[in-house]
């Protein structure tokens, strides 16, 4: 089941690398983060995106919050989280080669268990992608799901920055 607004966010793991090696031009290695301790006390806005470097969400979905990113500062987002079921090394070098530039994290669940666990996976291996995230967006206080936006397959409407920004 698909996690609802006023529940708080269960308990996982994701993974974040927001380094780069020197000598290999390469991410360093990816850091087990506790989402319960990353999002405590802070306002944070999650979107999920099918694949990193897929042509909407790389066009489109994350540009757009890098774009905005100052926006949501002001409306009292301490942080903007892109999540995707991607390994750590990609989802580093999706953002390096967007210029994330702090402005948004890079979250990876790379097995797909934390989207499973908030109920938004969904299977593409009919298309060689194997299971993956759906595309959505929600705002959480104090680890506590505020509002979420999950879009229909195929549409990019309803969890773009803009959409967001609005409902802050």
């Amino acid at each position: 089941m698909t996690i609802q607004a006023g529940e708080r966010l269960p308990e996982g793991t994701l993974y974040e690398s927001t380094d780069i090696d020197s000598a290999t031009g390469c991410p360093t290695k990816p850091q087990a983060l506790s989402v319960a301790d990353l999002t405590k006390g802070k306002r944070i806005v999650v979107f999920g995106v099918p694949g990193a470097f897929t042509p909407t969400c790389s066009a489109q979905h994350l540009p757009g919050y890098i774009a905005a990113a100052e926006q949501f500062k002001s409306k009292g987002v301490d942080e903007i989280w892109c999540m995707s079921v991607n390994d750590g090394f990609v989802m580093a070098a999706w953002g390096q080669s967007n210029h994330v530039g702090g402005k948004v994290r890079m979250m990876a669940d790379g097995s797909a268990e934390y989207t499973a666990r908030l109920g938004l996976e969904f299977d593409l291996s009919a298309k060689g992608f194997g299971l993956r995230c759906q595309r959505f967006a929600m705002i959480v206080d104090d680890g506590v799901v505020k509002d979420i936006t999950v879009e229909a397959a195929g549409k990019l409407e309803l969890s773009t920055a803009e959409a967001m920004l609005e409902k802050l």
